[in-house]
């Protein structure tokens, strides 16, 4: 890569080529013809892969020329006894191989940390298993593990950079890591890593237009870029005064923004966000679009962020970008698509409106207890008081713990000191309440009991993705008491939610409300595969499924109120829908709607 503070030299990629691609005096070069990066975010682990073409298309037809995206080693790596995966759903060269196979290039940025309102910013949780491991610095465990990870990653990327007739063109180290940190010495290992491993593309790092955080996240030598989504003359005069030479370049657009549970659904102005985009073009800097298609959190992949209160994030993250979450053009991507055509070609073609989607109703008429199945999904470990999941290799989803309630007159009170992050709490089957870490609930009313089994189902709602806060342990933390009393010997089952299992087990069941957690199946026909909306009035908090596919999270609280189903994992005949509801429902049916609701703006 040139340097920043002498003339761009040619660079040579490892067969000792020159490279295309490379950080110029004022602007990058492409084949020695200044280039201005025209990039959109499409994370490849949040759009069903047979909707991959589809999106990228989209964005070429706006007016862009490059697509970005991270790549999550937690979902790569889900398991330290299972190599990284690349296949199926998480092919990573199939996907940009469709990149390249657009005309596009590609930004990629494989972290090792992410961030991007994933679970736990994308690190592996079983990590975090070990205390003494460094989190995101020069630590001897922590960056062993980096390079496992990235002696699988780096050949992938490698094989596909522009030198070697691929679309990757610039390679991140880290992510914002002036937010979290100023080890220079962390930066400089994995930016060797990279290069190690084949990567001769140009690096960069990526932090907010801020002095110390650009100081901070940045190396020598490799180029630095900023993050906002407003005030861009601004922003740029402070990213310039932290590298005097070199492109400018916006590595994340905010053109919109994600959504927690409980809150608004965040949207921007299309023509505000427009002017920006065009002040930024026309300042000459490159911009990469966050997001240009959001996607969604499918199964128990959002993250969280907690800033003193604890806030999941919900399972769309549609983020109100220009192609919506599913991959429909908005109105902004129409009024980016004009900036756009003012500073390039952009082509002829449109893409089409969004036509509704299949409007039906589903009875859900077979159902079964979770209490019922639970001994089929997983195994029982033993405890003297309750661990964290991760002792019982569980690292997202739900988590059982139960013991032996001994007899206790009125009076006493079941104190929950620090549930992660949420739980529903019974007693020989009555309920006695829910626990959550985001309201503080830690105490519950006992009625007078001879003794009985405490059940407590445990929800991780997310793991935090930004800040001090990553990497923390979920579960039952600080013990559990009743009175004065901490009670002892737990079971503890991780809850695999295998609906081989549940099927096994349903049995019919009536209309109407019902009580309790449990599974509910119920079957649809559809004249030919299509996109759906699932929507559950009615219902209260859980996990839906279409045909197996893990939708992700329902909560009535809002914002969303829909659940996106992509249209290759429906099929033309009969479907299913499972849903593990968490406290029961008003009314056993669900409705597939002809648009996407996503709750109300802060308007």
């Amino acid at each position: 890569m040139s340097s920043l503070t002498s003339p761009a030299p040619v660079v040579a990629d490892a067969s000792g080529a020159p490279s295309r691609f490379v950080v110029g005096e004022e602007h990058f070069l492409l084949d020695g013809r200044p280039h201005q990066v025209l990039s959109g975010a499409i994370h490849y682990f949040r759009v069903h892969p047979d909707q991959w073409a589809d999106r990228i298309r989209k964005a070429r037809l706006m007016g862009l020329n490059t697509v970005e995206t991270y790549v999550p080693w937690n979902a790569h790596q889900p398991s330290p006894d299972v190599g990284p995966r690349f296949d199926g759903d998480l092919d990573l060269a199939r996907f940009l191989d469709l990149v390249a196979a657009e005309g596009m290039h590609a930004v990629v940025r494989p972290g090792p940390f992410v961030c991007a309102e994933w679970d736990n910013g994308g690190l592996p949780a079983w990590l975090f298993t070990d205390p003494e491991l460094g989190v995101r610095r020069h630590e001897p465990r922590f960056l062993a593990a980096v390079q496992g990870f990235f002696d699988r990653l780096l050949p992938v990327l490698a094989a596909a950079q522009v030198d070697r007739g691929g679309p990757v063109v610039l390679v991140q180290v880290e992510n914002e890591y002036g937010a979290y940190g100023s080890d220079q010495a962390y930066l400089a290992a994995l930016a060797a890593m990279v290069r190690a491993g084949g990567i001769t593309v140009p690096l960069f790092t990526c932090d907010q237009a801020d002095a110390t955080m650009l100081a901070d996240g940045g190396l020598p030598g490799v180029l630095r870029t900023a993050t906002f989504g407003s005030r861009t003359a601004e922003r740029l005069a402070v990213l310039r005064a932290a590298q005097p030479t070199g492109p400018l370049m916006c590595a994340e657009f905010w053109n919109g923004w994600f959504d927690h549970w409980g809150t608004h659904h965040h949207r921007t102005d299309a023509a505000a966000q427009a002017a920006e985009l065009d002040a930024l073009l026309s300042a000459g800097a490159s911009v990469n679009l966050y997001m240009f298609c959001g996607g969604t959190n499918f199964g128990f992949t959002s993250g969280a962020n907690d800033k003193g209160i604890y806030a999941p994030t919900t399972t769309s993250y549609d983020y109100d970008a220009p192609l919506s979450e599913d991959g429909w053009p908005t109105a902004k991507y129409h009024a980016f698509r004009a900036v756009l055509a003012r500073h390039g070609r952009v082509p002829d073609e449109e893409p089409p409106r969004r036509a509704p989607a299949p409007e039906l109703a589903v009875e859900l008429d077979e159902q079964v207890a979770l209490d019922a199945v639970v001994d089929r999904l997983g195994p029982v470990l033993c405890f003297d008081a309750p661990p964290p999941v991760e002792a019982v290799g569980q690292h997202a989803g739900f988590t059982e713990y139960t013991t032996t309630l001994p007899a206790r007159p009125a009076g006493d009170a079941l104190v929950l000191p620090d549930v992660r992050d949420r739980a529903v709490v019974t007693l020989d089957g009555l309920v006695l309440g829910t626990v959550d870490r985001e309201t503080r609930t830690a105490v519950l009313a006992v009625p007078p009991t001879a003794g009985g089994t405490l059940r407590v189902l445990l929800e991780d709602q997310g793991r935090v993705n930004y800040g001090p806060r990553i990497g923390e342990p979920k579960g039952l933390l600080g013990g559990v008491r009743l009175g004065a009393e901490e009670l002892r010997g737990w079971r503890v089952r991780p809850v695999a939610l295998n609906l081989d299992v549940v099927r096994g087990a349903l049995r019919p069941a009536p209309g109407g409300p019902r009580a309790g957690t449990a599974f509910h199946r119920g079957t649809f026909d559809l004249a030919t595969s299509a996109d759906l909306h699932l929507r559950l009035d009615g219902w209260t908090k859980g996990v839906a499924f279409v045909n197996g596919f893990a939708l992700g999270r329902y909560w009535s609280r809002g914002p969303q109120r829909t659940l996106y189903v992509p249209g290759p994992v429906t099929r033309a005949g009969a479907n299913e829908l499972v849903v593990l509801e968490l406290h029961g429902t008003a009314d056993a049916r669900a409705r597939f709607v002809a648009e996407p609701d996503l709750g109300p703006d802060e308007a």
